[in-house]
Protein backbone atom coordinates (compact mmCIF):
# COMPACT_ATOMS: atom_id res chain seq x y z
CA UNK A 1 0.00 0.00 0.00
CA UNK A 2 1.18 3.62 -1.35
CA UNK A 3 2.41 5.70 1.83
CA UNK A 4 0.52 9.04 2.02
CA UNK A 5 2.93 12.05 1.02
CA UNK A 6 2.43 15.46 0.48
CA UNK A 7 5.35 15.41 -2.04
CA UNK A 8 5.34 14.22 -5.95
CA UNK A 9 7.48 12.30 -6.83
CA UNK A 10 9.63 12.51 -9.62
CA UNK A 11 7.22 11.74 -12.16
CA UNK A 12 3.91 13.25 -11.37
CA UNK A 13 6.23 16.52 -11.10
CA UNK A 14 6.69 16.01 -14.43
CA UNK A 15 3.17 15.02 -16.02
CA UNK A 16 2.27 18.19 -14.14
CA UNK A 17 4.75 20.25 -15.64
CA UNK A 18 3.48 18.96 -18.90
CA UNK A 19 0.17 19.40 -18.38
CA UNK A 20 0.36 23.28 -17.14
CA UNK A 21 2.39 24.08 -20.55
CA UNK A 22 -0.66 22.75 -22.48
CA UNK A 23 -3.04 24.01 -20.74
CA UNK A 24 -0.89 27.55 -20.93
CA UNK A 25 0.38 27.50 -23.95
CA UNK A 26 -3.29 25.47 -25.95
CA UNK A 27 -5.96 25.57 -23.57
CA UNK A 28 -5.43 29.62 -21.99
CA UNK A 29 -5.61 31.59 -25.60
CA UNK A 30 -8.47 29.51 -26.60
CA UNK A 31 -10.50 30.26 -23.55
CA UNK A 32 -12.09 33.06 -24.55
CA UNK A 33 -13.20 32.57 -28.15
CA UNK A 34 -14.64 29.22 -27.25
CA UNK A 35 -16.71 30.72 -24.52
CA UNK A 36 -17.79 33.14 -26.46
CA UNK A 37 -18.91 30.91 -29.28
CA UNK A 38 -20.51 28.30 -26.46
CA UNK A 39 -19.46 25.53 -29.14
CA UNK A 40 -17.58 22.06 -28.61
CA UNK A 41 -13.85 23.57 -28.46
CA UNK A 42 -13.10 20.09 -31.18
CA UNK A 43 -9.59 21.62 -32.39
CA UNK A 44 -8.61 21.80 -29.27
CA UNK A 45 -9.56 18.31 -28.04
CA UNK A 46 -7.78 16.71 -30.79
CA UNK A 47 -4.48 19.17 -30.01
CA UNK A 48 -5.50 17.28 -26.53
CA UNK A 49 -5.25 14.05 -28.39
CA UNK A 50 -2.38 14.36 -30.27
CA UNK A 51 0.01 14.64 -27.48
CA UNK A 52 -1.93 11.96 -25.34
CA UNK A 53 -4.09 13.89 -22.61
CA UNK A 54 -7.24 13.02 -24.17
CA UNK A 55 -6.65 9.16 -24.22
CA UNK A 56 -7.75 6.10 -22.63
CA UNK A 57 -4.00 5.26 -21.69
CA UNK A 58 -3.48 8.90 -19.97
CA UNK A 59 -6.47 8.58 -17.86
CA UNK A 60 -5.47 4.92 -16.74
CA UNK A 61 -2.07 5.95 -15.95
CA UNK A 62 -3.10 8.57 -13.42
CA UNK A 63 -6.26 6.57 -12.82
CA UNK A 64 -4.23 3.73 -11.20
CA UNK A 65 -1.23 5.83 -9.90
CA UNK A 66 -1.01 4.37 -6.56
CA UNK A 67 -0.63 7.08 -4.86
CA UNK A 68 -4.48 8.57 -5.76
CA UNK A 69 -3.08 12.08 -6.88
CA UNK A 70 -2.51 11.56 -10.38
CA UNK A 71 -5.91 12.36 -11.02
CA UNK A 72 -6.51 15.50 -8.91
CA UNK A 73 -3.38 16.65 -10.46
CA UNK A 74 -4.56 16.28 -13.41
CA UNK A 75 -7.88 18.13 -12.76
CA UNK A 76 -6.33 20.91 -11.05
CA UNK A 77 -3.64 21.46 -14.41
CA UNK A 78 -6.04 21.54 -16.97
CA UNK A 79 -9.04 23.34 -14.93
CA UNK A 80 -6.33 26.14 -14.21
CA UNK A 81 -6.48 26.75 -18.39
CA UNK A 82 -9.94 26.88 -18.51
CA UNK A 83 -13.10 25.50 -16.93
CA UNK A 84 -15.15 25.25 -20.14
CA UNK A 85 -12.53 23.92 -22.69
CA UNK A 86 -11.44 21.31 -20.04
CA UNK A 87 -14.87 19.82 -18.97
CA UNK A 88 -14.98 19.02 -23.08
CA UNK A 89 -11.27 17.31 -22.86
CA UNK A 90 -12.38 15.79 -18.92
CA UNK A 91 -15.98 15.00 -19.90
CA UNK A 92 -15.63 11.79 -21.15
CA UNK A 93 -13.92 10.67 -18.38
CA UNK A 94 -17.09 10.72 -16.14
CA UNK A 95 -18.75 7.85 -18.48
CA UNK A 96 -15.76 6.08 -18.27
CA UNK A 97 -15.68 6.31 -14.69
CA UNK A 98 -19.37 4.42 -15.15
CA UNK A 99 -18.47 2.08 -17.10
CA UNK A 100 -14.71 0.98 -14.71
CA UNK A 101 -17.46 1.62 -11.54
CA UNK A 102 -20.09 -1.00 -12.89
CA UNK A 103 -18.44 -2.68 -16.29
CA UNK A 104 -17.43 -6.41 -16.97
CA UNK A 105 -13.81 -6.24 -17.92
CA UNK A 106 -15.13 -7.26 -21.36
CA UNK A 107 -17.32 -3.94 -21.45
CA UNK A 108 -14.30 -1.80 -20.20
CA UNK A 109 -12.43 -3.20 -22.86
CA UNK A 110 -14.54 -2.95 -25.25
CA UNK A 111 -16.56 0.52 -24.78
CA UNK A 112 -13.80 2.88 -23.30
CA UNK A 113 -11.38 2.92 -26.10
CA UNK A 114 -14.79 3.92 -28.63
CA UNK A 115 -15.33 6.39 -26.25
CA UNK A 116 -11.86 8.66 -27.29
CA UNK A 117 -11.45 7.35 -30.83
CA UNK A 118 -8.06 8.40 -31.78
CA UNK A 119 -5.86 11.98 -32.72
CA UNK A 120 -7.30 11.35 -36.34
CA UNK A 121 -10.77 11.33 -35.34
CA UNK A 122 -11.58 12.24 -31.88
CA UNK A 123 -14.63 10.67 -29.97
CA UNK A 124 -16.71 11.87 -27.03
CA UNK A 125 -19.09 9.55 -24.72
CA UNK A 126 -21.70 10.93 -22.02
CA UNK A 127 -22.97 10.20 -18.62
CA UNK A 128 -26.49 10.42 -18.89
CA UNK A 129 -28.46 10.46 -15.42
CA UNK A 130 -30.22 13.59 -14.75
CA UNK A 131 -33.80 14.08 -15.49
CA UNK A 132 -36.23 16.93 -15.98
CA UNK A 133 -37.66 15.86 -12.48
CA UNK A 134 -34.77 14.05 -11.15
CA UNK A 135 -31.28 15.86 -10.55
CA UNK A 136 -30.27 15.69 -6.68
CA UNK A 137 -33.62 13.41 -6.01
CA UNK A 138 -32.40 9.91 -8.27
CA UNK A 139 -35.08 7.78 -7.02
CA UNK A 140 -37.53 9.84 -9.03
CA UNK A 141 -36.00 8.87 -12.30
CA UNK A 142 -38.54 7.56 -14.61
CA UNK A 143 -36.48 6.38 -17.23
CA UNK A 144 -37.35 2.33 -17.70
CA UNK A 145 -35.48 -0.24 -18.98
CA UNK A 146 -37.78 -3.31 -20.07
CA UNK A 147 -36.06 -6.73 -20.68
CA UNK A 148 -37.08 -8.37 -24.13
CA UNK A 149 -36.16 -11.91 -23.22
CA UNK A 150 -37.26 -12.94 -26.66
CA UNK A 151 -34.46 -10.93 -28.28
CA UNK A 152 -31.76 -10.48 -25.48
CA UNK A 153 -32.46 -6.95 -25.82
CA UNK A 154 -33.31 -3.77 -23.52
CA UNK A 155 -35.46 -1.57 -24.67
CA UNK A 156 -34.78 2.37 -23.51
CA UNK A 157 -37.54 5.04 -23.07
CA UNK A 158 -37.27 8.50 -21.14
CA UNK A 159 -35.78 11.80 -21.09
CA UNK A 160 -32.38 12.58 -20.08
CA UNK A 161 -31.03 16.10 -18.68
CA UNK A 162 -27.89 18.25 -17.99
CA UNK A 163 -25.61 15.54 -19.96
CA UNK A 164 -22.36 16.57 -21.11
CA UNK A 165 -21.74 15.68 -24.71
CA UNK A 166 -25.41 14.91 -24.85
CA UNK A 167 -26.60 14.17 -28.33
CA UNK A 168 -22.78 14.43 -29.93
CA UNK A 169 -21.29 11.60 -28.18
CA UNK A 170 -20.34 8.46 -29.73
CA UNK A 171 -20.81 6.60 -26.82
CA UNK A 172 -23.73 6.88 -24.07
CA UNK A 173 -24.14 5.55 -20.60
CA UNK A 174 -27.64 5.74 -19.43
CA UNK A 175 -28.82 5.14 -15.85
CA UNK A 176 -32.56 3.73 -16.10
CA UNK A 177 -34.83 2.27 -13.95
CA UNK A 178 -35.69 -1.85 -14.46
CA UNK A 179 -37.85 -2.17 -11.00
CA UNK A 180 -39.56 0.66 -10.19
CA UNK A 181 -40.97 -0.78 -6.95
CA UNK A 182 -37.74 -0.75 -5.12
CA UNK A 183 -36.54 2.66 -5.75
CA UNK A 184 -33.19 4.15 -6.31
CA UNK A 185 -31.89 0.43 -6.03
CA UNK A 186 -33.73 -0.57 -9.06
CA UNK A 187 -31.61 1.32 -11.44
CA UNK A 188 -28.98 0.22 -13.23
CA UNK A 189 -26.50 1.50 -16.22
CA UNK A 190 -26.63 0.72 -19.91
CA UNK A 191 -24.31 1.50 -23.30
CA UNK A 192 -25.82 2.92 -26.08
CA UNK A 193 -23.69 1.62 -28.74
CA UNK A 194 -22.94 4.65 -31.85
CA UNK A 195 -26.15 5.35 -34.14
CA UNK A 196 -28.65 3.49 -32.04
CA UNK A 197 -32.16 4.24 -33.36
CA UNK A 198 -34.10 6.04 -31.08
CA UNK A 199 -31.47 8.27 -29.35
CA UNK A 200 -31.58 12.06 -30.34
CA UNK A 201 -30.38 15.27 -28.76
CA UNK A 202 -33.27 17.65 -27.50
CA UNK A 203 -32.58 20.68 -25.87
CA UNK A 204 -28.63 22.48 -25.88
CA UNK A 205 -28.64 24.58 -23.33
CA UNK A 206 -26.83 28.32 -23.59
CA UNK A 207 -24.72 28.63 -19.74
CA UNK A 208 -23.59 30.95 -17.37
CA UNK A 209 -20.84 28.93 -17.46
CA UNK A 210 -18.66 26.73 -18.70
CA UNK A 211 -20.11 27.65 -22.04
CA UNK A 212 -17.56 25.83 -24.41
CA UNK A 213 -18.69 22.29 -23.09
CA UNK A 214 -21.90 20.76 -24.53
CA UNK A 215 -24.80 20.18 -22.26
CA UNK A 216 -28.10 19.20 -23.63
CA UNK A 217 -31.11 16.81 -23.36
CA UNK A 218 -31.53 13.41 -24.73
CA UNK A 219 -34.06 11.68 -25.76
CA UNK A 220 -34.72 8.13 -25.70
CA UNK A 221 -37.56 6.25 -27.79
CA UNK A 222 -37.51 2.74 -27.61
CA UNK A 223 -33.83 2.51 -27.74
CA UNK A 224 -32.92 -1.08 -28.09
CA UNK A 225 -29.38 -2.22 -26.91
CA UNK A 226 -28.38 -6.07 -26.61
CA UNK A 227 -28.61 -7.96 -23.69
CA UNK A 228 -24.63 -7.00 -23.23
CA UNK A 229 -24.99 -3.64 -22.88
CA UNK A 230 -26.28 -3.75 -19.45
CA UNK A 231 -23.06 -3.02 -17.37
CA UNK A 232 -22.17 -5.54 -15.17
CA UNK A 233 -24.52 -8.28 -17.18
CA UNK A 234 -27.70 -9.55 -15.93
CA UNK A 235 -27.10 -11.86 -13.90
CA UNK A 236 -24.96 -9.80 -11.44
CA UNK A 237 -27.83 -7.59 -11.67
CA UNK A 238 -30.89 -9.90 -10.67
CA UNK A 239 -28.39 -10.72 -7.89
CA UNK A 240 -28.18 -7.19 -6.74
CA UNK A 241 -32.36 -6.63 -7.24
CA UNK A 242 -33.03 -10.09 -4.98
CA UNK A 243 -30.93 -8.88 -2.24
CA UNK A 244 -32.77 -5.16 -2.51
CA UNK A 245 -36.13 -6.82 -2.46
CA UNK A 246 -35.61 -8.66 0.35
CA UNK A 247 -33.68 -5.78 2.22
CA UNK A 248 -36.26 -4.02 1.51
CA UNK A 249 -38.72 -6.40 2.77
CA UNK A 250 -37.59 -6.74 6.26
CA UNK A 251 -36.83 -3.09 6.59
CA UNK A 252 -32.95 -3.58 5.92
CA UNK A 253 -29.89 -0.92 5.42
CA UNK A 254 -30.38 1.07 1.84
CA UNK A 255 -27.62 -0.24 -1.07
CA UNK A 256 -25.87 2.29 -3.77
CA UNK A 257 -27.42 2.23 -6.88
CA UNK A 258 -25.27 2.88 -10.72
CA UNK A 259 -25.89 6.48 -10.53
CA UNK A 260 -24.58 6.92 -6.85
CA UNK A 261 -21.68 4.73 -7.30
CA UNK A 262 -20.35 6.81 -10.61
CA UNK A 263 -20.93 9.81 -8.51
CA UNK A 264 -19.09 9.03 -5.05
CA UNK A 265 -16.09 7.91 -7.52
CA UNK A 266 -15.94 11.38 -9.20
CA UNK A 267 -16.52 13.45 -6.39
CA UNK A 268 -12.40 14.35 -5.66
CA UNK A 269 -11.83 14.97 -8.98
CA UNK A 270 -14.46 17.71 -9.29
CA UNK A 271 -13.35 19.35 -6.43
CA UNK A 272 -10.06 19.04 -7.88
CA UNK A 273 -11.25 20.92 -10.89
CA UNK A 274 -12.65 23.59 -8.63
CA UNK A 275 -9.28 23.84 -7.04
CA UNK A 276 -7.78 24.59 -10.30
CA UNK A 277 -10.44 27.10 -11.25
CA UNK A 278 -9.73 28.95 -7.81
CA UNK A 279 -6.17 28.77 -8.08
CA UNK A 280 -6.03 30.52 -11.57
CA UNK A 281 -8.49 33.43 -10.40
CA UNK A 282 -5.90 34.11 -7.39
CA UNK A 283 -3.16 34.18 -9.52
CA UNK A 284 -4.87 37.16 -11.93
CA UNK A 285 -6.04 38.51 -8.43
CA UNK A 286 -2.56 38.72 -7.05
CA UNK A 287 -0.60 39.79 -9.93
CA UNK A 288 -2.74 42.24 -10.43
CA UNK A 289 -2.56 44.02 -6.73
CA UNK A 290 0.83 43.44 -6.78
CA UNK A 291 0.48 46.27 -9.99
CA UNK A 292 -1.95 47.81 -10.12
CA UNK A 293 -1.14 51.69 -8.19
CA UNK A 294 -3.51 53.88 -6.34
CA UNK A 295 -2.31 56.17 -4.44
CA UNK A 296 1.20 56.05 -5.18
CA UNK A 297 1.31 52.43 -3.91
CA UNK A 298 0.38 48.80 -5.46
CA UNK A 299 -2.92 47.97 -4.04
CA UNK A 300 -1.36 44.71 -2.38
CA UNK A 301 -0.08 46.95 0.36
CA UNK A 302 -3.56 48.17 1.64
CA UNK A 303 -4.46 45.50 4.34
CA UNK A 304 -7.68 44.88 2.88
CA UNK A 305 -6.35 44.06 -0.03
CA UNK A 306 -3.94 41.37 1.37
CA UNK A 307 -5.68 40.01 3.92
CA UNK A 308 -8.15 38.82 1.16
CA UNK A 309 -5.45 37.16 -0.75
CA UNK A 310 -4.41 35.60 2.17
CA UNK A 311 -7.54 34.02 2.78
CA UNK A 312 -7.81 33.12 -0.73
CA UNK A 313 -4.38 31.14 -0.65
CA UNK A 314 -5.10 29.76 2.86
CA UNK A 315 -9.02 28.13 1.24
CA UNK A 316 -7.27 27.14 -2.12
CA UNK A 317 -4.64 25.05 -0.08
CA UNK A 318 -7.19 23.64 2.27
CA UNK A 319 -9.25 22.66 -0.53
CA UNK A 320 -6.29 20.64 -2.47
CA UNK A 321 -5.58 18.67 0.86
CA UNK A 322 -9.12 17.80 1.50
CA UNK A 323 -9.21 16.84 -2.11
CA UNK A 324 -5.62 14.84 -2.02
CA UNK A 325 -7.25 12.99 1.28
CA UNK A 326 -10.26 11.71 -0.51
CA UNK A 327 -8.43 10.72 -3.48
CA UNK A 328 -5.45 8.73 -1.73
CA UNK A 329 -8.28 7.16 0.46
CA UNK A 330 -10.15 5.77 -2.54
CA UNK A 331 -7.32 4.56 -4.44
CA UNK A 332 -6.03 2.76 -1.21
CA UNK A 333 -9.20 1.39 -0.53
CA UNK A 334 -9.82 2.88 2.88
CA UNK A 335 -13.95 3.78 2.94
CA UNK A 336 -15.36 7.36 3.31
CA UNK A 337 -16.45 7.18 7.04
CA UNK A 338 -17.03 10.38 7.60
CA UNK A 339 -17.72 11.00 3.57
CA UNK A 340 -15.08 12.53 3.04
CA UNK A 341 -15.25 12.53 -0.88
CA UNK A 342 -17.93 14.83 -0.14
CA UNK A 343 -16.42 16.75 2.32
CA UNK A 344 -13.53 17.97 -0.58
CA UNK A 345 -16.58 18.16 -3.43
CA UNK A 346 -18.53 20.63 -1.21
CA UNK A 347 -15.48 22.73 0.32
CA UNK A 348 -13.68 22.70 -3.00
CA UNK A 349 -16.89 24.02 -4.79
CA UNK A 350 -17.71 27.12 -2.47
CA UNK A 351 -13.86 28.09 -2.20
CA UNK A 352 -14.20 28.33 -6.00
CA UNK A 353 -17.28 30.31 -6.10
CA UNK A 354 -15.64 32.60 -3.74
CA UNK A 355 -12.41 33.15 -4.77
CA UNK A 356 -13.57 33.99 -7.83
CA UNK A 357 -15.39 36.74 -6.61
CA UNK A 358 -13.04 38.01 -4.45
CA UNK A 359 -11.07 38.05 -7.42
CA UNK A 360 -13.46 40.19 -9.29
CA UNK A 361 -13.68 42.59 -6.00
CA UNK A 362 -9.62 42.99 -6.13
CA UNK A 363 -9.51 44.05 -9.79
CA UNK A 364 -12.62 46.42 -9.58
CA UNK A 365 -14.31 47.52 -12.79
CA UNK A 366 -11.45 45.97 -14.89
CA UNK A 367 -12.57 42.41 -13.11
CA UNK A 368 -16.10 42.81 -14.46
CA UNK A 369 -15.35 43.03 -17.77
CA UNK A 370 -14.51 40.37 -19.97
CA UNK A 371 -10.92 42.24 -20.84
CA UNK A 372 -9.70 40.38 -18.04
CA UNK A 373 -10.30 36.36 -17.43
CA UNK A 374 -11.83 36.66 -13.62
CA UNK A 375 -15.20 36.83 -15.00
CA UNK A 376 -15.55 33.94 -17.01
CA UNK A 377 -13.64 31.70 -14.05
CA UNK A 378 -16.41 33.09 -12.08
CA UNK A 379 -19.29 32.12 -14.19
CA UNK A 380 -17.38 28.67 -14.77
CA UNK A 381 -17.16 28.33 -10.81
CA UNK A 382 -20.92 28.54 -9.96
CA UNK A 383 -21.55 25.32 -11.38
CA UNK A 384 -19.35 23.16 -8.76
CA UNK A 385 -21.54 23.76 -6.29
CA UNK A 386 -24.43 22.48 -8.55
CA UNK A 387 -23.24 19.71 -10.64
CA UNK A 388 -22.65 16.20 -9.37
CA UNK A 389 -24.47 16.79 -6.05
CA UNK A 390 -25.26 20.26 -5.16
CA UNK A 391 -23.53 21.92 -2.19
CA UNK A 392 -26.78 21.20 0.02
CA UNK A 393 -26.87 17.12 -1.37
CA UNK A 394 -23.09 17.48 -0.18
CA UNK A 395 -24.47 18.31 3.16
CA UNK A 396 -26.85 16.01 3.82
CA UNK A 397 -24.63 13.24 2.62
CA UNK A 398 -21.79 14.30 5.28
CA UNK A 399 -24.50 14.68 8.10
CA UNK A 400 -26.70 11.61 7.41
CA UNK A 401 -23.05 9.96 7.18
CA UNK A 402 -21.78 11.12 10.30
CA UNK A 403 -25.22 10.50 12.14
CA UNK A 404 -25.68 6.78 10.66
CA UNK A 405 -28.30 7.38 9.00
CA UNK A 406 -29.49 6.17 5.58
CA UNK A 407 -28.44 7.91 2.35
CA UNK A 408 -31.59 8.03 0.09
Amino acid sequence: MAEFTLELNDDQKQVKEWLHGFAADVIRPAAAEWDEREETPWPVIQEAAKVGIYSLDFYAQQFFDPTGLGIPMAMEELFWGDAGIALSIVGTGLAAVGVLANGTEEQIGTWIPQMYGDADDVKVAAFCSSEPDAGSDVASMRTRAVYDEVKDEWVLNGTKTWATNGGIANVHVVVAVVDPDIGSKGHASFIVPPDTPGLSQGQKFKKHGIRASHTAEVILEDVRVPGHCLLGGKEKLDERLARARERAKAGGERVKNAAMATFEASRPAVGAMAVGTARAAYEVALDYAKTRSQFGRPIIDNQGIAFQLADMRTRIDAARLLVWRASWMATTGKPFTSAEGSMSKLYASETARDVTAQAIQILGGNGFTREYPVERMHRDAAIYTIFEGTSEIQRLVIARTLSGMPIR
